[in-house]
């Protein structure tokens, strides 16, 4: 292990510390603390928490690290304490990992339950929770209240029906995820600075004996498990995912519309966001999540809004996610995974807000990161994995996001760790590559201007799609992006435009493609569409359209990147130039779409800044 590590951990270590001659290599006595303030703490082996006055406590982005290669030995009646945040709202779920169990005498890691979740009181005092009745739902933030009737886990289970409610029960083994709904109201007690809940996210505190060594973690076939975090510190969980081979190597967040404020399983909006690691060099990919409604049995219904695009290579404490399996057994949380990494001052759970601030350097490649591996984070390239981002706006409601990536070391199948199969497989409409029969939301690809990607729609009746690049990320080599109709032989330019298509019910898989080139030149009518010059002026916030072989428009349209309709101006006719007002419209990317009386349809996206 890296010296400077555990020199680093003798400078913070503050109150009592007696070194007896015990078998631990950090033995904390009774009435004895430890406190770590924005440090690390590392320790090779195992650590004595000895009476129940032995505490560890882990403030300000404070983290333990341990070497142990075995299973976890820490061991007794005292509790390390670490903060975390969710979310305020008591109809949001956060899925969490706790990174401690039960305060016990006995070697090895303990089960978790919700009663060690405490109420802040100052630095160092927490006061415990009572939970709610099963009957009722809605947690509290003054008094402290947490409503067991939502804590759920997921081993190994691709039905809904196979959520098993954990409740106040004190029975979620290290290394298992839980399903747990917020909090309503305020709690003004400030520590540190920071308040217990100032009305937009929930602080807690997790108190027990610290999760250690290896966790293994039940992985099935086309299943999905919830896991997380297990540890008090961060871990890389592109490692994670690239090491442990009996899984996908994908994770799935859950995230969740904000403003449905409903416990009925109907009203429900959310969905699962994708992450593939790629390689360990790079910092992966994420999509967000479309949000979804749900029935009664747990399929999803209309779409609803679109998440955001989050940071996942390393993970927080608590953090919980979704792992597929590949193959029957086990997967393996290690120590070699865990790492120093601090969270962002405003980041939760919650609002998935980057998690983890990316160590930067100014050499375009990640400082250097306190790891139990040892692995050089120095060679991790800070440039985003190149990728061509598509949105394609279902029915106008919500927004499915596909990510192409652009890996020289992908092939045209699946490779695990960069292609991330979808998790949804019972929406009424949704888009998806077409990966050897199978859906996926990240496909990997080594970039060749002949590719042709295949990209297949499913819905349950007739539906409408507008679909475009929303995004090209850290790639010069794309000049065209098409959406190919194979049937009609028609090419469709999605990188400058949108192309909106009606399905009839069905699936479809083999009519539709993206290429990066058509198979026609530049003619008369390909000619008269460049003619135009559409610009944006941010200066004067103006739409600006020249328009110098005056040729008949008919519509001009604006749309935003989803291709939802902003305005629309008919009847245009002949002028040499046209200008819109753009000043009531927020930043972003927009499309502009005109329509001549010929029925030319010209497209091109601009970057509005008010």
């Amino acid at each position: 292990m890296n010296s400077k590590i555990l020199k680093k951990a003798l400078l913070i270590v503050t109150g009592i510390l007696i070194q007896n001659n015990v078998s631990a290599q950090m033995y904390i006595s009774p009435n004895s603390y430890v406190f770590a303030s924005n440090e690390v703490v590392f320790i090779n082996q195992q650590l004595e928490l000895n009476a129940a006055t032995s505490n560890f406590y882990l403030r300000e982005n404070g983290q333990l690290l341990q070497g142990l290669t075995s299973a976890g030995t820490n061991k007794g009646l005292g509790s390390l304490s670490v903060f975390q945040e969710g979310t305020t709202n008591n109809f949001q779920y956060d899925y969490w990992c706790s990174p401690v169990g039960g305060t016990n005498a006995t070697v090895g890691n303990s089960p978790f339950g919700i009663t060690q979740l405490k109420d802040i009181v100052d630095l160092t005092s927490s006061v415990s929770s009572t939970p709610l009745a099963m009957n009722n739902y809605n947690g509290t933030a003054s008094p402290f209240a947490i409503a067991p009737y939502w804590i759920n886990k997921l081993t190994i289970s691709s039905n809904y029906s196979s959520w098993f409610q954990v409740g106040a029960n004190s029975s979620l083994n290290a290394g298992e995820g839980f399903t747990m709904k917020g909090t309503s109201g305020t709690n003004a007690t400030t520590v540190n600075g920071i308040q217990n809940n100032p009305g937009s996210k929930q602080r807690y505190d997790f108190r027990g004996k610290p999760n250690d060594g290896i966790i293994a973690i039940p992985v099935a076939i086309e299943q999905f498990t919830l896991t997380g975090n297990p540890y008090p510190s961060a871990i890389d969980l592109s490692a994670f995912l690239l090491g442990e081979t009996n899984c996908t190597a994908i994770a799935y967040f859950w995230e969740q519309d904000p403003t449905v404020n409903s416990h009925f399983i109907a009203d429900y909006k959310g969905g699962y966001g994708a992450f593939a690691p790629g390689t360990l060099g790079s910092a992966g990919t994420y999509v967000s999540a479309t949000f979804y409604s749900y029935d009664g049995s747990g399929n999803e219904g209309s779409a609803g809004a679109s998440g955001k695009n989050y940071e996942r290579r390393f993970s927080p404490i608590g953090q919980g996610f979704l792992i597929d399996g590949k193959a029957n057994g086990f997967v393996q949380m290690k120590n070699s995974y865990r790492v120093f990494a601090k969270e962002g001052p405003s980041s939760s759970l919650a609002k998935f807000a980057g998690n983890i601030i990316t160590p930067k350097s100014n050499t375009g490649y990640m400082a250097k990161v306190q790891s139990v591996s040892g692995f050089d984070y120095s060679s991790v390239s800070l440039a985003p994995t190149p990728q061509i981002k598509l949105n394609t706006l279902m029915n106008n409601q919500g927004v499915r996001q596909l990510a192409l990536t652009l890996i020289p070391e992908a092939t045209d199948g699946i490779d695990r760790g960069m292609d991330a199969m979808s998790s949804s497989d019972s929406t009424p409409a949704d888009v998806y590559f077409v990966l050897e029969g199978t859906d996926f939301v990240i496909n990997a690809i080594n970039f060749d201007i002949d590719k042709k990607i295949p990209i297949g729609f499913r819905n349950d009746k007739a539906a409408n799609y507008k679909i475009t690049v929303k995004e090209i990320i850290n790639f010069a080599g794309v000049n065209t992006v098409y959406l190919h109709d194979k049937v009609k032989d028609l090419f469709y330019d999605i990188k400058n435009d949108f192309h909106e298509l009606d399905l009839p019910a069905g699936e479809n898989n083999t009519q539709f493609e993206i290429t990066f080139k058509s198979n026609s030149t530049l003619g008369v009518e390909e000619a008269a569409k460049e003619s135009f010059m559409i610009f944006q002026n941010n200066l004067t916030k103006n739409l600006t359209i020249d328009n110098p072989l005056l040729m008949d428009l008919e519509t001009c349209g604006l749309y935003d990147v989803a291709g939802k309709l902003i305005f629309v101006k008919k009847d245009l006719g002949v002028d040499a130039s046209y200008k819109f007002s753009t000043s009531g419209l927020g930043d972003g990317i927009y499309i502009v779409k005109l329509t001549t009386k010929d029925k030319l349809v010209v497209g091109k996206k601009v970057i509005i800044k008010n």
